[in-house]
């Protein structure tokens, strides 16, 4: 999730309004071991080269109107709607997607099924950086994409990583954190995430619920 964390710079009078932002974790496990796809920001960046992140990016306009197979299901809608009207509920379930085709080489389908997707948690970068992003991550199982994994202009040696591995490896706090949110959801046998269920979010660097 290289566009999520931007370089820290101190506003003087006025706070950078944060853009809506989807990232997807795909999930692939096999019985308790669990692996997630992540990758590292490219070399050639300049901030963070090298950092492991998840697929994932702010959301253009073109998916508010963009196709799809098949529509989130109603309690991730529900989760959405929260923070966001059902349009913008859309367009991030599409910006899921295609960021994942254009990071690592995955496919949702074509036109991408939102329907797999689970809403796990959200985070806004705190107001005291110049790149801000109001960002939702969603998991997916590894069985509902298709492709291989490959390298892109964001993304290098997209790679499967243990959880309890990732978490040992290089990483910003925001993504050591959301990991550990999703190790929990794991750890209690991945409930349900109804649409009344608690949804956790980071904000100013604390985690919340909504």
């Amino acid at each position: 999730m290289a566009w999520f964390f931007g370089v820290k710079r101190r506003m003087e009078n006025t706070h950078t309004a944060p853009r809506d932002a989807a990232s997807l974790m795909v999930l692939r496990s096999d019985g308790g071991n669990h692996e997630i796809l992540m990758g590292r920001r490219s070399a050639g960046h300049r901030f963070m080269p090298g950092i492991l992140v998840f697929p994932g990016g702010a959301v253009d306009p073109a998916d508010f109107v963009a196709p799809i197979g098949t529509g989130l299901r109603p309690e991730v809608q529900a989760r959405l709607a929260r923070s966001a009207g059902p349009e913008l509920a859309r367009a991030l379930g599409v910006a899921a997607a295609r960021e994942l085709a254009e990071e690592v080489g995955l496919s949702m389908g074509t036109p991408p099924h939102l329907d797999r997707l689970h809403y796990l948690c959200r985070a806004i970068t705190p107001p005291d950086r110049r790149i801000r992003f109001d960002a939702r991550f969603f998991v997916i199982d590894a069985a509902y994409v298709t492709g291989t994994p490959s390298f892109s202009a964001e993304l290098e040696q997209p790679e499967w990583h243990k959880i309890d591995h990732a978490l040992q490896a290089q990483l910003v706090q925001p993504t050591r954190s959301i990991l550990g949110q999703l190790r929990s959801w794991l750890a209690i046998g991945r409930p349900a995430l109804g649409g009344d269920a608690p949804i956790p979010v980071l904000r100013d660097r604390v985690w919340k619920t909504e």
